[in-house]
């Protein structure tokens, strides 16, 4: 059997984002106009800039890369065996997170708010009363995004192990195949688009997954399509073909949003009906595009320039979910007294997310990295178990020629 080798360009990937999920998430303690858990007193609208920036795809990007994973991992598992992997992976770090990485955040929150628990004891218990947060004080946080993963997962092993198998790449090949000409690639922004201008105007992001309306199906299509291109090996090549006009689409997308935001032109504020207005469905269309056209410039330049291995990639992309889980529960804890300072903001956010990097990577290297326990409870591999190969681009081209030969 040929050898596999890994897709370095979607680890490096998944590593940057999540770590720009940190720099994200420290920059929500000075964000104008936004909530969050605990704020500085002074807030900042080059912040929120930057964070609306990032906001068009970090999340939708991590989806899609998580897609790549889920089919990475079924060439040399079955259904079943997926689902276990998959629940041992992600869901044993959530219940994790619920009962001990999270309560933090909600316990400073609540003494920011000024409730007068006397300690992190007298307010533990009140974890295990297990009303949901911002009623109560048990909560999944951040960690919907695992959540979500899992479910998705779950519910789409079925056409996953279908899409994996031989007859299931002919088909897309046979009858999905022309996505990789030109630039129809770019069809795929077309079911965002509808969700978009249908829920999305209707329901806000909730991350409950219960009542989760919009976003629970626009995520999935990312996850979807993240899994189903690594099925079409010639639509990587296409996304490396138009990396510079996928490039040139989103920059135009993001100034033209930006020019509605600041001239104060989105449609809710010109309209008590805004949901009724022709421009409303332009504006969030528009929304959709910019966040397909970052992920496919990002996917073809990283394939271009970053399939590359090294000794850094290997570390930081086993230690990727671990970072995650605990990366917002220490940015809380130091931003609680940072942002009690008289420092500027500025300074403020270089000590409280340079601290929070280096604490978190501590952490996972000194506890959790060497021990296969804090391994499992947070979804590692037992040390010394080697990772699955993962089949090169010319692999599943071979295949899949064979296949239809």
């Amino acid at each position: 059997m040929e050898s596999v080798q890994r897709r370095y360009d979607l680890d490096w990937l998944r590593v940057l984002a999540v770590i720009m999920v940190l720099f994200f998430h420290t920059s929500m303690l000075f964000v104008a106009e936004e909530w969050w858990h605990i704020k500085n007193p002074e807030t900042s609208n080059i912040f929120l800039e930057f964070n609306f920036f990032l906001s068009r795809f970090r999340m939708p990007l991590l989806f899609f890369i998580s897609g790549t994973v889920s089919f990475f991992m079924l060439q040399k598992r079955s259904g079943g065996n997926f689902i276990v992997q998959r629940l041992k992976r992600l869901m044993v770090p959530v219940i994790v997170g619920i009962f001990f990485i999270v309560p933090p955040q909600i316990y400073l929150e609540r003494l920011n708010a000024g409730v007068p628990y006397k300690s992190y004891l007298d307010f533990y218990p009140s974890v295990f009363n297990f009303v949901a947060y911002p009623k109560g004080n048990t909560s999944w946080h951040h960690l919907w995004f695992i959540v979500y993963l899992f479910v998705y997962d779950l519910i789409a092993t079925p056409v996953f192990v279908w899409l994996s198998s031989a007859k299931g790449k002919a088909f897309s090949h046979r009858y999905f195949g022309f996505l990789s000409k030109g630039q129809l690639i770019y069809l795929l922004v077309i079911p965002t688009l509808i969700i978009n201008n249908t829920l999305s105007l209707r329901f806000p992001d909730t991350h409950d997954l219960i009542h989760d309306y919009a976003s629970l199906p626009y995520y999935f299509c990312f996850l979807f399509f993240g899994f189903f291109l690594t099925t079409q090996t010639a639509t990587w090549d296409s996304l490396v073909r138009n990396r510079r006009l996928s490039l040139a689409i989103a920059l135009i997308c993001i100034v033209w949003i930006n020019y509605y935001r600041w001239n104060s032109l989105e449609p809710w504020k010109l309209h008590e009906n805004w949901r009724d207005l022709p421009q409303t469905y332009f504006y969030f269309s528009l929304r959709s595009i910019n966040t397909w056209f970052w992920i496919f410039a990002l996917l073809g330049y990283g394939k271009r320039y970053l399939n590359k291995p090294s000794p850094l990639l290997n570390y930081a992309n086993e230690g990727i979910l671990p970072f995650y889980v605990l990366h917002q529960t220490i940015i809380i804890i130091i931003g609680f007294y940072v942002i009690r300072t008289t420092d500027t903001i500025l300074l403020k956010y270089l000590f409280t997310s340079m601290v929070s990097l280096m604490i978190t990577i501590l952490i996972y290297h000194l506890f959790i990295r060497p021990f296969n326990l804090m391994r499992f409870l947070f979804g590692m591999k037992p040390k010394g178990r080697q990772e699955i190969p993962v089949p090169t681009a010319s692999h599943v081209q071979k295949e899949t020629a064979l296949l239809l030969s």
